[in-house]
């Protein structure tokens, strides 16, 4: 016997999200429902929210959103290469990460930074801050 909500093609948003493989439990789909990391047509949802065919759902997950429209009801867990086909993701590209340069690392008991070596590291971390590297900005004593 199916349940109501699968018979009127719909089911419950932490079942359908842990089903499509976006939690891997479906405690921990349940638990983003109630933090509110999980909205349905840009409403937070609660876990017993049904899901339809067509509902845009948004799922928080490791510090971004992933926009899924809804194509298949599904409330039984599925392989991968089934889940991938009950959703279309509409995700934009994530930006581009910014190169950040490292602060070269000093050899553990290799004791202070030399002179030379101390003027490259703030004249790195000056760059990075956006600074000039030189003295040239300083107005000049006539």
């Amino acid at each position: 016997m199916e349940s109501p909500t699968a018979a009127q093609g719909a089911a419950r948003v932490d079942s359908w999200t842990w089903a499509v493989r976006m939690f891997k439990t479906r405690s921990s789909a349940t638990a983003a429902c109630r933090a509110g990391h999980v909205r349905v047509n840009g409403d937070r949802a609660k876990s017993a929210q049904p899901v339809r065919v067509g509902d845009e759902v948004r799922v928080r997950s490791n510090g971004f959103d992933r926009i899924l429209i809804v194509s298949r009801i599904v409330s039984k867990r599925v392989g991968a290469a089934v889940a991938v086909e009950c959703f279309v993701d509409k995700t934009p590209p994530p930006p581009p990460r910014e190169e950040v340069a490292l602060v070269p690392m000093r050899d553990r008991g290799a004791g202070r930074p030399t002179k030379r070596e101390r003027r490259d590291i703030d004249k790195l971390r000056a760059t990075q801050r956006g600074e000039p590297d030189d003295a040239s900005w300083l107005p000049d004593d006539d």
